[in-house]
């Protein structure tokens, strides 16, 4: 990916987050993304990449949501969430429980997020494995 696209990578989300969490949650967003070096944008953005494939493929592969793999994935998932500024738990190396299992809703519920995971039947999946690892 250029450079100028992740630099750019929030900006299509502006409007929705400022309407959700308000002009402070997006500003802080921002400002956390273009502090980061090309090579950081890159490899932050290759560790979301590869969760988003192995989640598709223990989907596609019909891994048990409870299973060692699944639940590896589960707290992948949660690091991940942890390390962005501004979500709830940053940098404490937990991820609450309600913000996890909302976030595992609004993957199913919303289209944009289930097509990140395969569509509703891996956000399914993704869910039922967050779930499951509280």
């Amino acid at each position: 990916m250029q450079y100028e696209a992740l630099l750019n990578i929030n900006d299509e989300h502006r409007e929705e987050v400022e309407q959700r969490w308000g002009k402070q949650a997006y500003d802080d967003s921002q400002a956390w993304w273009r502090g980061m070096s090309e090579l950081e944008r890159t490899e932050w953005k290759k560790l979301h990449d590869d969760l988003l494939a192995d989640w598709r493929a223990a989907s596609e592969a019909g891994i048990d949501p409870q299973s060692t793999e699944a639940q590896a994935l589960a707290n992948r998932q949660k690091l991940w969430l942890g390390s962005i500024p501004g979500t709830p738990g940053f940098g404490s190396g937990e991820v609450p429980a309600a913000y996890l299992l909302g976030l595992a809703e609004m993957y199913v519920a919303d289209e944009r997020f289930a097509a990140n995971y395969g569509g509703k039947t891996g956000a399914e999946f993704v869910r039922e494995t967050l779930k499951r690892s509280l």
